[in-house]
């Protein structure tokens, strides 16, 4: 009989086992994988975006977006990057925050097993739950390797991201099983498609990378970023997409600044008098050439004028005031995502109404925890899911 049984050995199943154990706790952790943790090791191209320095609640999406708060406030990036030390893993910061190992991600795993090790956790993997049931006494899982008892069970199976890697529905399934609610799931932080015949034009851009500001949404529901976009052959992808991908609902449109920061128009209409540059090399001084050729010839086939070959000087300040505006304010409607096999995250999970914020435990099913990815709370691009997943499962092992 254990205290605690925890299914699933990832980011916050290791880091809720590790600091139950440390409290004395007996504890098991199980896990279908025959490798331990391989979300941890191919995140941050095999360096781990560990964490984010500005984490915050506003980083967090959720239906209850105040529940985040409790757990992040109770272990912060200091809080981690302190058992970094302890472990002399090194790390450097990036672009906007964002921390990685100096090394490889394969650091941060064996620092959370070390951390299990000391704790004296047991270990089940790779071992199939079958079945769950509860008693009195608490949880019975009946598995391939024979039944294990538990007096208390936490979920930390994550969500459906990366099906390749055996990301899976679980936890959701045992959340619906125990009769909480859950809050319709889908692709995050995933490039986004469109048509094949509408994109035909910008297929050929494949490639072609900018920073851009783009937004999405209305109220309390928008999402608005300044990142870098990448064309693919199928649609959009690259930071500023996968951060608007969390925001988007389908039919809704995005709307895309190629522009960012300038007053495209005015600049224009000042450079004019005796510009004798044709308007594709000004704009190609602006973006990538091949951009700048594509969306010319698009501008100009709307217009009915060849405006590649025009020169600044003998274009009407009212053409250049539309092209501008097109450019400022791109609107595209996305057919879908690229799914789960592409997306980083699941949005959506275990409705966190149905928890208590500061132990995860569900409030109508006693000694029943859910962290992690399962729960509906989904972080931005950057690392701020790995703090959501440390910080949730401190939370939850604290409280266990």
């Amino acid at each position: 009989m254990f205290d605690v049984a925890i299914i699933g050995a990832g980011a916050a199943g290791m880091m809720c086992a590790a600091v139950a154990g440390q409290r004395g706790l007996r504890v098991v952790l199980i896990d279908h994988a025959k490798r331990l943790a391989e979300k941890i090791r191919i995140s941050g191209g095999g360096r781990c975006n560990f964490t984010n320095a500005g984490t915050g609640p506003g980083n967090f999406l959720s239906e209850n977006p105040h529940f985040c708060r409790s757990a992040l406030a109770g272990y912060t990036p200091k809080d981690f990057l302190g058992l970094l030390r302890e472990h002399r893993v090194s790390w450097h910061e990036k672009h906007r925050g964002q921390l990685f190992c100096d090394d490889s991600s394969e650091s941060i795993i064996q620092m959370l097993r070390a951390e299990c090790e000391t704790a004296r956790v047991q270990w089940r993997m790779p071992c199939q739950v079958q079945e769950i049931s509860r008693s009195d006494t608490g949880y019975r899982l009946g598995t391939n390797q024979g039944e294990i008892h538990a007096a208390k069970l936490v979920i930390a199976t994550g969500g459906m991201a990366i099906p390749q890697l055996g990301a899976t529905d679980y936890g959701l399934k045992v959340a619906r099983q125990f009769g909480l609610k859950v809050v319709e799931p889908r692709p995050a932080l995933v490039p986004l498609t469109f048509d094949p015949a509408e994109w035909k034009p910008f297929a050929e851009l494949s490639g072609v990378a900018l920073e851009v500001s783009l937004a999405t949404g209305s109220g309390r529901a928008r999402g608005e970023f300044l990142e870098d976009l990448l064309f693919t052959h199928r649609g959009l992808s690259g930071p500023a997409i996968l951060q608007i991908s969390s925001y988007w609902r389908p039919g809704e449109p995005i709307v895309i600044d190629l522009a960012a920061g300038r007053d495209l128009a005015h600049e224009l209409i000042e450079a004019k008098p005796g510009n004798r540059q044709q308007l594709q090399t000004v704009l190609a001084g602006l973006w990538p050439r091949r951009l700048a050729d594509q969306w010319l010839q698009a501008a100009g086939q709307r217009a009915g004028a060849d405006l590649a070959t025009m020169r600044l000087a003998d274009t009407p300040d009212k053409t250049l005031r539309a092209l501008a505006g097109g450019i400022h304010e791109w609107r595209l409607v996305p057919s879908g995502t690229a799914g789960y096999k592409k997306a980083e995250v699941m949005r959506g999970g275990v409705d966190t109404r149905a928890l208590d914020q500061k132990s995860m435990q569900a409030r109508e099913v006693p000694g029943l925890y859910f962290i992690g990815e399962t729960v509906d709370v989904t972080g931005w691009l950057g690392g701020y899911n790995f703090q959501w997943a440390w910080a949730s499962g401190v939370a939850c092992g604290r409280a266990l």
